[in-house]
């Protein structure tokens, strides 16, 4: 027995410490009949959940079911039966998205948002108690929306107009409303249910018609005097009430001109005041008990007793501290009831500084500044004032002042512009030219200007242009003689060459003097034909200017010329100068200086060579007379030969082969040397045998040594000259360097230099 007991025990206790394994498969929610209904259909939600365990213990399931994501019912169940969550008879306030989750021992799963539609809203019902009401009496309405829940907003209508609007907690609203105006009205009501994000609107309910009684009772307005009124009068206005209403409510009176309330009382209003055309002339008496309003009006018409005084000005333009004249006057008045003498006319401010000269008439001379004037006309304690009028005193225009503007260009037109500092516009500008008029041209605008075009063909044309301006009925005022620079395009372009070009050397300063005609400032420019860059530019404020080069030398000959030009932006160029540099003066002295030792010192050179070959030959030479013919012209041979050895001994050249310097002579010659030594003895033939004598060796040899003293000193002389000029020049000139040997060995081939 306490076995089993004990048993029973421990299996309970086992079972109530080991939890069942279990998993939620899927959840689903189904709407019945249909998603989509009618209203009063009974609809099921029914949500299944699938789950599978270990054990066979039955789950706690907890069920909630969600409407638009707000919760509307929960439920425990430890059966595996379908969760039923019941609609009967739904309305449309049922329609919303559904939702069911489980949820078993803190594991939850949700099913899948199913929408339920539910169509059609149920006719509204309108009821009130009573259907005659008093003026002020209020009406009781009832409207119902059979069936409906949820969020309901009601209208009451009159007609088409809503006279109230509510929202009610049920399906049913009861309210108060005053109808306006007596008579018949026909009443209904609508109702509205949200379901959002929609609002469903219902039909019209039944028509119930209200009729509304007027109260007895009238306001009386009563005006004095009753016949014409006319401005200035006193007025009596009197409202009170005519009923026979006896009401616990109290009677209020207002009297009131257009939008001004004059006066209020409870039951009668007394009002007094001056008529003026200026005010409505309209009247309300009006009375109010409880919310019922009650209105009498009356119109009254008030005759002008004088018109409102207008300002003018004579003359309409008046200039600073000019007399002017202000006239004001009332253009009409009620002849009948004033006199006219009773109207009186004065200025405001008081401080104008016009003085009256009669009834409405003011002088005095133009403030130099705005002002502001009005008119003031009084009569039987009616004031009326005119509008306001601004006197703008018109400035007189100022002396003009004439210019040009930019650059007078001769030839080209240019413009004038002519101003004034003061003056008021519009001010017409005139151009004269030797007191002729021009061109006018009126300045209407601020910042507009007077401008004319002109051209002239000679410079002091232009000091013959003058302005006048003009803005009043005064004569012109002249302005000055313009006093501006002419411009003179440039002409005559040319390039003076210091020194003159035939006497350019190199080593001299040469100036290239570019001239123009024309107005400086002048800019210049110097170019080399065949550089594209100037080699200057400068500008001067006189119409020459030069470029100089300072130690000319042979790089600096080529073709030159220069450009200018000045503010008339015309571009003029010179001819083209072509510059040659010659050699120094001192240069070509000295190559003449050395030329002329040259010749001397080959003329003293010839004459000693010659001395010295007469004196070899003579003594060298062998003489040899042949035996004459009997006959007179027989001919004497003498042969003067080089090959003899005493020639050779006095040249000491045995090497080399001579050249006879002697030929036979003709026969003229020969007749003649030998009529010299022939006698007139008969014909006899003589041999005469002549004995050369010895021929001094040293007397050659000094000879050769002067030719060749003489050579080097020509040599030291050309090479100084060389050097003395390659100071100057980058080397010495091609004609001296072998001047010296040329020579020598054009006189001296036999001699080796």
């Amino acid at each position: 027995m306490y076995l089993n007991t004990a048993t029973l025990l421990v299996v309970f206790y086992l079972n109530s410490i080991v939890s069942p394994v279990f998993t939620i498969r899927n959840v689903t929610l189904t709407i019945e009949p249909g998603t989509a209904v009618a209203r009063g259909t009974n609809v099921t939600v029914r949500c299944n959940a699938v789950i599978s365990s270990s054990g066979g213990e039955a789950l706690s399931r907890e069920y909630t079911i969600y409407k638009d994501s707000m919760k509307v019912y929960t439920k425990t169940s430890s059966t595996a039966e379908d969760l039923l969550y019941p609609l009967p008879d739904v309305r449309v306030s049922n329609t919303g998205k559904y939702k069911c989750e489980i949820n078993i021992e803190g594991k939850q799963q949700a099913s899948e948002v199913k929408k339920l539609t539910v169509t059609g809203l149920s006719k509204p019902v309108l009821h009130t108690p009573n259907v005659v009401v008093s003026e002020q009496g209020e009406v009781t309405a009832t409207c119902r929306a059979p069936g409906e829940t949820g969020s309901i907003y009601f209208y009451f209508y009159e007609d088409s107009n809503v006279i109230l609007e509510n929202q009610a907690s049920s399906n049913l609203l009861e309210t108060r409303f005053h109808l306006s105006r007596p008579g018949i009205h026909k009443i209904h009501c609508t109702y509205s249910v949200f379901v959002m994000p929609e609002v469903l609107n219902s039909e019209k309910s039944n028509t119930v018609t209200v009729s509304v009684q007027e109260l007895n009772i009238a306001p009386v307005m009563k005006i004095f005097p009753q016949s014409k009124i006319y401005e200035g009068d006193h007025l009596t206005i009197t409202c009170s009430i005519n009923t026979s209403l006896q009401s616990s409510e109290s009677v209020h009176l207002y009297l009131s001109q257009g939008t001004q309330l004059l006066s209020t009382a409870a039951t009668k209003v007394n009002h007094s005041l001056v008529a003026l055309v200026t005010d409505p002339g309209e009247f309300e008496c009006r009375a109010e008990i409880g919310n019922v309003a009650k209105v009498s009006t009356e119109k009254i018409s008030v005759t002008e007793l004088f018109s409102a005084p207008t300002l003018t000005m004579s003359p309409a333009e008046v200039f600073q501290r000019e007399y002017m004249t202000l006239t004001c006057k009332s253009e009409s008045y009620a002849a009948e009831r004033l006199n006219r003498r009773e109207l009186t006319y004065t200025l405001e401010p008081p401080e104008n500084l016009l003085v009256s000269r009669s009834a409405g008439v003011f002088t005095g001379k133009a403030l130099p500044y705005d002002f502001n004037y009005t008119c003031v006309a009084r009569a039987r304690g009616i004031v009326k004032r005119s509008e306001t009028l601004t006197v703008r005193p018109k400035v007189s225009v100022s002396t003009p002042k004439i210019s040009v503007v930019g650059r007078a260009v001769l030839g080209q037109p240019f413009k004038i512009l002519c101003q004034s500092d003061t003056g008021s516009l519009p001010i017409n500008y005139t151009l004269l030219k030797d007191n002729a008029q021009l061109s006018t041209t009126s300045v209407k605008q601020p910042f507009e200007q007077a401008l004319f075009t002109v051209t002239i063909n000679e410079s002091d044309e232009i000091n013959k242009y003058v302005c006048a301006a003009k803005n009043n009925h005064r004569g012109h005022l002249l302005s000055k003689k313009i006093n501006a620079t002419v411009i003179v395009p440039l002409s005559r372009a040319s390039l003076t060459v210091i020194p003159t070009l035939t006497e350019i050397s190199e080593g001299d300063h040469l100036y290239l003097i570019c001239g123009i005609k024309g107005t400086p400032p002048i800019t210049f420019k110097w170019y080399r034909l065949g550089n594209r860059q100037p080699l200057l530019t400068n500008t001067s404020n006189i119409n020459t200017m030069d470029y100089q080069v300072h130690r000319l030398s042979k790089e600096h000959s080529g073709t030159y010329y220069c450009e200018a030009i000045n503010h008339a932006n015309t571009v003029v160029r010179s001819e083209m100068v072509t510059i040659e540099v010659h050699l120094a003066l001192w240069k070509k002295a000295l190559i003449g200086g050395f030329c002329l030792l040259v010749v001397s010192v080959l003329v003293v050179v010839l004459v000693l060579y010659f001395k010295s070959k007469r004196g070899k030959r003579e003594a060298a030479a062998e003489l040899s007379v042949k035996p004459s013919s009997p006959k007179s012209d027989d001919s004497l041979t003498v042969n003067l030969t080089h090959n003899t050895e005493v020639y050779k001994a006095a040249t000491g050249r045995l090497d080399r082969a001579a050249d006879s310097v002697w030929s036979e002579r003709p026969p003229e010659a020969a007749s003649d040397e030998v009529s010299s030594v022939v006698s007139s003895e008969p014909d006899v033939e003589y041999t005469e045998v002549v004995h050369p004598q010895p021929v001094d060796p040293a007397r050659g040899e000094h000879t050769h040594n002067l030719v060749l003293l003489l050579f080097f000193t020509l040599q030291m002389l050309n090479d100084y000259f060389c050097h003395s000029i390659s100071n100057h020049l980058a080397q010495c000139p091609p004609c001296v360097p072998n001047l010296l040997t040329k020579t020598l060995l054009l006189c001296f081939p036999h001699i080796p230099f």
